[in-house]
């Protein structure tokens, strides 16, 4: 019996600066490391509306959802895969603040990207689709 397959979003955002918008995960899988906002899409859901829920929900500010970037798979829990849609996304409102399921949220320079423990295969699929380096 093949996997059950769980549908996610996320939100690539950078500001002014160039800089990546990352929230620190609450929760398995990989809590404490950093990665894009995002997370399950609810049933009914757009992949848009999931975007634009879950950047508020974790990071506290509003988005638009613009064109997708690139998907990915990952492991899950009790064996599930995550299949990610991560889309372009651009502020509109709000005040940075980790929230929901966020145990923080900010801005990350390139630089700093190399001292943060990030989700697994992150820096390498933000670099193969062109949003780092």
């Amino acid at each position: 019996m093949p996997a059950p397959r769980v549908p996610c979003a996320g939100a690539i955002i950078k500001d002014a600066a160039g800089r990546l918008l990352l929230v620190q995960r609450g929760h398995e899988p990989e809590t404490g490391r950093w990665s894009l906002p995002g997370g399950r899409i609810e049933p009914g859901e757009s992949d848009e509306q999931a975007v634009v829920r879950e950047t508020q929900e974790e990071t506290g500010l509003r988005v638009t959802c613009g064109a997708l970037v690139g998907s990915v798979q990952r492991p899950g829990k009790r064996g599930a895969v995550l299949d990610i849609r991560d889309y372009a996304a651009t502020i509109t409102g709000g005040a940075l603040a980790a929230g929901d399921d966020a145990a923080g949220a900010r801005w990350v320079s390139q630089a700093d990207l190399a001292g943060l423990p990030l989700t697994s295969g992150l820096a390498e699929t933000l670099t193969a689709w062109g949003v780092l380096g």
